[in-house]
């Protein structure tokens, strides 16, 4: 078991990003982007990283994708979140019970997360493409790879 990637952790990191956007409703690819951006914030120059720079980074937009699918399942069988269809899509977005949840957590990592996720949704909400954002996180990584591979070695973070 992944305690850092789990359907309940997953969903609270969700959570936290709809309840900052709210009343501004978010869908998974932007989720998606906002939740690598609020995890690994400081390879984006903003506050120090929650989550060290790993390696298999490209490789986890995928799987976060499909882990917040899961979460957001969580989130709007519990009331937390609801869930809208619209033009473009579907898109989430916390309910005050949500909003009401994110308040009353009290350990410093719920409250890194939310510094983190003001940072992120202000930094690349709504004004990102999402596919865009999720193109750029590949460049970088492919970037540093051949970096680390020139010089002989490892990438390391």
């Amino acid at each position: 078991m992944n305690p850092l990637n789990g359907p309940v952790e997953v969903a609270v990191r969700a959570l936290v990003l709809l309840a900052d956007s709210y009343p501004e409703p978010i869908d998974l690819s932007m989720l998606t982007v906002l939740d690598h951006a609020m995890l690994h914030s400081g390879q984006f120059h903003g506050p120090p990283s929650l989550h060290p720079h790993l390696p298999a980074q490209p490789g986890e937009l995928g799987l976060r994708r499909r882990l917040l699918h899961e979460g957001l399942a969580v989130l709007t069988r519990s009331g937390l979140a609801e869930v809208e269809s619209t033009d473009q899509g579907l898109v989430y977005r916390a309910t005050n019970r949500g909003s009401g949840f994110v308040g009353i957590l009290e350990t410093p990592y719920a409250a890194q997360l939310q510094d983190r996720a003001r940072w992120a949704v202000r930094e690349y909400a709504p004004r990102t493409d999402a596919r865009q954002a999720m193109r750029s996180f590949v460049a970088s990584w492919n970037e540093d790879f051949l970096t680390g591979m020139r010089k002989g070695g490892a990438t390391r973070g």
